[in-house]
């Protein structure tokens, strides 16, 4: 595992653990590193299999359960009792699944643009994503991705940036074996029944236009999880906390501050 220990300057800060979503690398959490980094003690990682930690090979069965076993290995790497947990999709699952295991690690959990359960649309969007990679390869899955993302709106105003994001996505692509039993766990991962037992105070973040993970997603975890609070962002799509950094960044601080 390849994790980050990023120190702020206030003594005893509380640590904040940042999980990303499919592509599993920490730089997708630099638009909040350093509004974070000013108050909390920050962990980010390349989840295995992806980033720098690509060249690990998963093995078949690969879990949520497993990624949440992993970040408990960097917790307790870092001598972290316990930690606010942030996880964006997937990355999400992994928080969830770790907090009903593991509660004693997980003083708080925010769940972005997260899941149960997958429903119909989402599984549409990522079967779709899975015959792409496997009919026209890894080039045409990147190339695609930021429609999964990003607002068209957004993407039509950041061309340049996309085609960076590109290029980089290419260079760092994680494998399409990894991808694909990445994909499988998500897609496999379904806590529906022990959403009660998430006795923990929750912060679950949607975007309405997001063409991935209809936030009506968010709003049944919040009609059933026992302390969550619920915000739905007019526009960010997908990867809102990209998008609109500076909302999402004083909507995670402000849920960050009251827990302490």
């Amino acid at each position: 595992m390849i994790f980050d220990v990023h120190q702020c300057g206030r003594p005893g800060a509380a640590t904040v653990l940042l999980s990303a979503g499919l592509g599993g690398a920490a730089g997708y959490w630099t638009p909040q590193l350093a509004a974070l980094t000013a108050r909390y003690r920050v962990i980010t990682y390349d989840q295995s299999g992806t980033g720098r930690a690509r060249a690990t090979r998963l093995p078949a069965g690969y879990a949520i359960a497993d990624m949440a076993d992993e970040v408990r290995e960097i917790l307790d790497a870092t001598s972290t009792k316990s930690c606010h947990f942030v996880g964006h999709a997937l990355g999400g699952l992994a928080g969830v699944d770790l907090a009903l295991r593991h509660p004693d690690r997980v003083r708080s959990l925010t769940i972005v643009n997260g899941w149960a359960t997958a429903d119909a649309h989402t599984r549409r969007c990522f079967e779709i994503r899975v015959a792409l990679l496997k009919s026209a390869g890894p080039e045409a899955y990147v190339r695609a991705q930021p429609i999964f993302l990003y607002p068209a709106t957004w993407l039509a105003a950041n061309a340049e940036r996309m085609a960076t994001e590109d290029a980089h996505a290419l260079s760092g692509f994680q494998g399409s074996d990894n991808l694909l039993r990445r994909i499988e766990a998500l897609l496999s991962f379904d806590a529906t029944a022990q959403l009660d037992a998430l006795n923990l105070p929750v912060l679950l973040s949607a975007a309405r236009d997001d063409v991935l993970v209809s936030c009506s997603q968010s709003e049944a975890l919040a009609a059933r999880l026992p302390d969550a609070l619920l915000d739905v962002a007019p526009f960010g799509g997908h990867a809102h906390n990209v998008t609109e950094p500076a909302a999402f960044n004083e909507l995670l601080l402000g849920f960050l501050d009251r827990q302490a």
